[in-house]
């Protein structure tokens, strides 16, 4: 059974849509440079100060917090190139690495020149750095992007895994310009590409994949995907609630490790993820200040998993979510969500066993999570008869142009929920009464593997 249930859920490794120069000076404020040489202050007080001793990538490699970025602002280019390849400075940039408000705070106080030097000698860190603003990212890892490409050294699976990332980044003529907010090369590797500006966009929404989705094997496809949702929302321009903002920015997040068949049964990955979606997030924050965007995350799968497990942290929130085909989590009800009012929205296509299987916990659809289930049958949209749309199929159906589903994400995705059809609960029935039928049998679930009194 268990070897069926991996069958089943190996449909999340195609796309959802498709079955899935140099630094401009800037300027900063007395504010922010007084802010910065305070955020210094600290960290000099809170260490030992050897006088007229030079910092070295040796001391960055074994930094935290705020102190990893005083550090690392303090290191001459030498030491920045060192550093930018130890493993050490890698992976508390991008698996420990500072707030983003300390981030963003750090970066202010900093002048053109210092911008230069740690984008250009240090890239592959400032790159991923939540708080840095996102045009700067963009170059950081797009130049680490190119370095790899031209490297005769790197592996070929390497290779294979950034021929992917330059491939996403590819748009047709008049569309938005991708910006690639997120490249780690270390092991099966993890990337981010932002659809619109981050920096304007009144909606920013996340999207989160699921199971067997690899940078290497679904990078293209899923951004492409991610682009069919930002043109969705475009559509729906006239009837967006207002925001802080204008335009949609949709952003194509593979920016964790999903599960393979060697860890099928594992909530670890799932962990992991919803703490880098909840700083991705807080990057987002961070950076917009005190013009706040809608903030919408959209989970596919075991993605959904993840992204609740992230908004039931305490450390992140949304102003909606909404997750299709969901194998479920250990959050109870909507109530322990960050989620605005009412705006958590599921997505059941037919005959998709993955969704209301309960496979990691509660159904988010069932009828006492509190949640709206949405009618996604197809036909002709209420708002205009003259779009009709047809009802998804199976578990990669979801965002594919067309379907009923990608039309309510982006309803939804605008902030007008209020604009989509809901269906019964699970357990009252389905639509017209006809009750829905349960894939449980299907499927072996964790639980289930548990020794029982």
């Amino acid at each position: 059974m268990l070897l069926i249930a991996a069958a089943l859920l190996t449909a999340s490794m195609h796309s959802l849509g498709v079955v899935e120069a140099p630094v401009a000076p800037t300027t900063h404020s007395v504010a922010a440079q007084t802010v910065s040489t305070r955020l210094v202050a600290d960290v000099t007080r809170s260490r030992p100060v050897t006088s007229g001793v030079q910092m070295t990538a040796e001391d960055l490699a074994t930094a935290h917090g705020r102190t990893f970025l005083v550090d690392l602002s303090s290191l001459d280019r030498s030491a920045l190139v060192r550093a930018a390849t130890d493993g050490r400075v890698l992976a508390t940039a991008e698996d420990d690495p500072p707030s983003a408000s300390d981030v963003t705070t750090w970066w202010a106080g900093l002048g053109a020149d210092e911008h230069r030097l740690l984008e250009t000698a240090a890239p592959s860190v400032v790159g991923n750095l939540e708080g840095v603003p996102y045009d700067v990212r963009d170059r950081a890892n797009r130049a680490v992007l190119e370095a790899g490409l031209t490297d005769p050294s790197v592996s070929a699976a390497r290779t294979a895994m950034l021929g992917q990332v330059e491939q996403s980044l590819v748009h047709e003529p008049g569309a938005p310009r991708r910006n690639l907010i997120t490249l780690d090369t270390r092991g099966s590797g993890r990337a981010a590409i932002a659809i619109g500006d981050l920096d304007t966009a009144a909606d920013v929404t996340v999207v989160v994949p699921g199971m067997f989705f690899t940078v290497t094997g679904q990078m293209t496809d899923f951004t492409n995907t991610a682009n069919d949702l930002y043109s969705e929302q475009a559509t729906l321009a006239g009837v967006a609630a207002p925001g802080s903002g204008t335009g949609v920015a949709v952003v194509a997040w593979m920016g964790y490790r999903t599960p393979d068949l060697s860890n099928i049964l594992s909530l670890g990955l799932a962990k992991t993820g919803a703490e880098r979606l909840e700083r991705t997030v807080d990057g987002v924050r961070q950076i917009r200040d005190a013009e706040q965007p809608r903030i919408n995350i959209v989970a596919h799968s075991y993605g959904s998993t993840t992204a609740l497990m992230a908004l039931a942290s305490g450390r992140m929130r949304a102003d909606s979510l909404t997750v299709l085909g969901s194998p479920g989590s250990d959050v109870q009800t909507s109530a322990e969500l960050a989620v605005g009012a009412g705006q958590v929205f599921v997505g059941d296509a037919h005959s998709d066993p993955i969704a209301g299987s309960g496979y990691f916990g509660t159904d988010p659809g069932s009828k006492a999570f509190g949640s709206t289930v949405l009618d996604l049958a197809g036909g002709a949209d209420q708002q205009d008869a003259g779009d009709v749309f047809r009802r998804p199929n199976g578990h990669n159906d979801y965002l594919k142009p067309g379907t009923a589903s990608l039309h309510d994400v982006a309803l939804i995705s605008v902030g007008r929920g209020d604009l989509v059809r809901d269906e019964l609960r699970r357990g009252e029935g389905g639509k017209d009464g006809v009750p829905q039928t349960s894939p449980d049998m299907y499927l072996v679930r964790p639980q289930d593997l548990q020794p029982r009194d």
